[in-house]
């Protein structure tokens, strides 16, 4: 359980909605409601069309009456939150996940995009003309290394987290292989891995510090504060948590030039689908003319046209650009690891911090201590770009 004392303690009707929104959000529970259950079935029927049908995606029914979930949003006494930092953290939670509800209404119907702009925000100039000079800097590359199965990544996933849980014995190893994913995830502190997922071998390494170093990290961080908001995530933390995760790669030397072209090309076809392309055109373009392998453009093509329309996978690059800015304004990291926050809210954070409302991270996730980490991560502090990410060809 997470520590009392007497910071917290008189701000226990503050904590009570806190709690009750991170319920709520749980119920509502947008990460798997807007993932596929059929994506393998769907490449199949794919390939048998010779590429030229577009697939049919389904997504589960909602588990939740949308009415009721607002009731509940709509009846907590936020008004009533005295503490200025808690009151702006607790409304703006609560607004972004009545957003949410309304997006899962909105699955499959034109209105989708709209809400998924709301939650996610759209794609700058500046972000697509970055995106563009890294697919034309770095050249194209077949896959080389050897794939495992899902179950040998989840046996991997499931040793790093035992790795944790030698330095911190309370640390929970939680990894499940689901067949109604489509891609790996963290939900709510769990690992799940597709069933028919394969990775490359030079991948697992630096997927396990995104994904367990990072996404399951700060989410076992959030547990230990008294604010349950920071398990779920902030307002808006997608797009720092995912930065974070990204360079988490980078720090460990596994963010290589391939994946450096899947994050550009992921903004490339949100930028395609908001002007208006379909999932053949997107699908073709990123073959065509940035050079993207048939299999990873299909899996960034279903990604930005599920449910109508999801502009999410640019926040992955801009995430990354705006952590980099940061960096080089002097922004701690160690705030940014408290659980799943926005760089927007460290001002808030750290009155929190200094009040002891929120108390330090639990845990130091072990890619700070990888060799070459602070080195690297010294020379982002100096000022650099995306583009800086990128050292050259990878090693076959």
């Amino acid at each position: 359980m997470p520590p009392v004392n007497s910071a917290t303690a008189q701000l226990k009707p503050a904590l009570d909605i806190d709690a009750r929104l991170a319920e709520i959000e749980r119920g509502v529970d947008l990460l798997l409601n807007l993932t596929p259950v059929n994506a393998t079935e769907a490449w199949a029927d794919f390939e048998l069309s010779d590429f030229r049908t577009v697939p049919t995606l389904r997504l589960r029914p909602l588990g939740f009456d949308p009415d009721l979930a607002r009731r509940d949003l709509y009846n907590l006494e936020i008004e009533n939150v005295t503490d200025p930092a808690l009151h702006t953290l607790l409304r703006t939670k609560r607004d972004e996940i009545a957003r949410q509800i309304t997006a899962l209404e909105d699955r499959d119907t034109s209105r989708f995009v709209n809400g998924s702009l709301q939650l996610y925000g759209g794609i700058s100039p500046t972000l697509t003309a970055a995106a563009e000079a890294l697919l034309e800097a770095i050249p194209a590359q077949s896959p080389t290394a050897p794939s495992v199965t899902a179950g040998a990544f989840a046996d991997a996933a499931r040793t790093e987290m035992e790795r944790y849980r030698a330095v911190y014995p309370d640390f929970p190893v939680h990894v499940d292989i689901r067949d109604d994913v489509s891609e790996l995830m963290v939900s709510f502190g769990r690992l799940l891995v597709p069933e028919s997922a394969v990775f490359r071998a030079d991948r697992v390494e630096p997927l396990l510090h995104h994904e367990v170093g990072t996404h399951v990290v700060t989410y076992q961080n959030g547990a230990r504060q008294p604010l349950r908001l920071l398990t779920i995530g902030l307002p808006g933390y997608d797009e720092t948590q995912e930065g974070l995760a990204v360079l988490a790669e980078y720090l460990t030397g596994g963010l290589d030039p391939r994946r450096l072209r899947v994050l550009a090309a992921r903004v490339v076809a949100v930028g395609d689908m908001l002007n208006g392309a379909g999932f053949l055109d997107i699908f073709e373009t990123l073959q065509v003319k940035h050079r993207i392998p048939r299999r990873t453009a299909w899996i960034i093509a279903i990604r930005v046209v599920v449910a109508g329309g999801s502009v999410k996978d640019a926040i992955y690059l801009r995430g990354v650009s705006r952590l980099l800015e940061a960096f080089a304004d002097g922004v701690s990291l160690d705030a940014l690891l408290v659980g799943k926050l926005a760089l927007d809210h460290l001002p808030l954070i750290q009155d929190l911090l200094d009040r002891e409302v929120l108390q330090p991270p639990w845990i130091r996730p072990r890619w700070l201590d990888a060799p070459g980490a602070q080195e690297r991560l010294a020379r982002l502090r100096t000022g650099t770009t995306v583009m800086d990410l990128y050292e050259g060809e990878a090693s076959a």
